[in-house]
């Protein structure tokens, strides 16, 4: 059974930083890309950051640019987001994602995590 298990999520003051983990178990996933979505009630799931397989090469989303830092170690089977300077509007659902060729459509995901709270209070 493949899982993706997900932690680091709380609750912070604006401007503080908490940082995600994802835990891969049941199988690797070498070759596939990892990455984070995050969703609130009543909107849809959105892309946050990826890595790839080799760590080499990250994306964000626009909004997360210069205070979030997606990273992974392979050898742990895990993925990470730092996340820094957070504000009110990153409060959300937080979903550890894989896929072969994962981009930022919730389509190519193949493995989803369960899901790990952040709450930013104002």
């Amino acid at each position: 059974q493949v899982q993706l298990v997900e932690s680091g999520g709380g609750l912070v003051q604006a401007g503080g930083s908490l940082r995600l983990s994802c835990a891969a178990s049941g199988r690797t996933f070498s070759g596939y890309a990892m990455g984070w979505f995050r969703q609130v009630p009543g909107k849809e799931r959105e892309f946050v950051a990826d890595v790839s397989w080799s760590g080499g090469t990250t994306s964000y989303v626009d909004s997360v640019k210069g205070r979030f830092s997606i990273s992974r170690d392979n050898a742990k089977n895990t993925v990470y987001l730092q996340m820094n300077s957070l504000k009110p509007e990153d409060t959300a659902l937080y979903y550890c994602a894989a896929g072969r060729f994962m981009t930022r459509a919730t389509t190519t995901v193949t493995n989803w995590g369960q899901g790990t709270q952040v709450t930013v209070s104002s």
